[in-house]
Formats: structure tokens, sequence, C-alpha cells
């Protein structure tokens, strides 16, 4: 089974983060989520889902009903001594989602100034996947230069943008739908939407 890096940012779109993390947690994979301030902050509105500061993993477990067992560390996003912040850590993958377009513009310029940007940063030099799910509309200049820049330096863009041709008919369906997406160019098996043809 595979190690991957989670890390939700401020943008609107927590539930896909979740899932994101629920449904690799389910297929046998380790997490470690790095949630930043505002990507708390956004969780609780949106989700109704205050983070603890402690026995945080057994919470947020709960509140996504898996076994408490499951291999989820959450990492401080303040910690810059974590492991997530050294290329010797290995993982397989670092997923951001949503990623607020705040968050891609520190990691296109290289800023790192705290552990999520870090460790994508780390995911880049290190050549590893880095994918970006950006949630934003409309994108403005700044914003397309950025996300241009990251792919250039190897990132995949997987902006979180629904489709309509599965007949989706809950906002469950679109959540899954984007964050099958999100496995798919990681290659990781799921049965999130129905595929076209199949």
């Amino acid at each position: 089974m595979g190690r991957y890096t989670v890390a939700i940012t401020g943008a609107s779109g927590s539930a896909y983060g979740m899932r994101v993390v629920e449904r690799l947690l389910a297929s046998g994979h380790e997490v470690a989520l790095v949630m930043t301030p505002a990507g708390t902050e956004v969780a609780a509105y949106e989700l109704e889902f205050d983070l603890p500061a402690e026995d945080s993993a057994r919470a947020l477990l709960r509140f996504l009903e898996l076994p408490s067992d499951a291999p989820l560390r959450i990492a401080c996003c303040g910690d810059l001594f974590d492991p997530l912040a050294s290329g010797s850590h290995r993982t397989d993958a670092m997923i951001v989602v949503p990623a607020s377009m705040g968050f891609c513009a520190s990691v296109a310029n290289g800023l790192a100034s705290n552990l999520a940007e870090r460790a994508a940063d780390v995911a880049l030099k290190e050549g590893r996947p880095l994918v970006m799910v950006p949630r934003e509309t409309p994108l403005s200049l700044v914003h397309l230069r950025n996300l241009t820049t990251l792919a250039e330096a190897g990132a995949i863009i997987a902006p979180a943008m629904p489709a309509f041709y599965h007949h989706p008919q809950t906002l469950d369906d679109q959540v899954s739908f984007v964050v099958g997406k999100v496995l798919d160019v990681l290659g990781i098996e799921h049965d999130l939407f129905p595929r076209w043809g199949a």
C-alpha cells in the first residue's frame, strides 16, 4: 500500500479533501494530513467539523466513520521539523485539495513558509507526484501564471470541475467525481463514478 500526504488549504471545497483522505484510508493507504489554519477554519464552517488540538486523528476518523486504527497521522502546519519537511522522508505522492490561490502562489514561488508549503516544495524538488486541486473561479492572469509555473515544475493541475455525463443525483456524486479524477491521475483504483463506455 502507498504512503500519501494530503494538504487541505483555505479554499472552499473542504469536502473534496476529506473525501480524498477517506478514500485513501479506506483503500488501505497511509495518510499524513496537513491542514493550514485557514483550511481548518473553512472545514469547520463548511462541514461543521472542528479539528481538536488533542487526539485529532481519532476525532477525524470518527467524523469520516473509519476504524480508529486506520493509518492516519495529522501533522501540525507550523512544525517545520516534521518528517514531511525533509526530502529523505519517502512518500508516494502529495495531494493539495482544495488548493487556494494563495497556496498555489506560495508553492509556485518556492516560499515554503509552513509545513504544507514545504511538503509541496519537497515533492517538486524530489520529482514526486504533486497534485494540485485548485478551487477558484474566475481565474485571474496571476492565478493562471502561477498554475502554469506549477505545471512547468512538474505538478499535476486537476481543478475541481465536476462533470455531468455520469448523471449525478446528489452533491455527494459531484464530490465523488472530482475525487475520483484526482485518484485517477495517481493510478489509484476506485469506484467513485461510472466510467464512460464501461
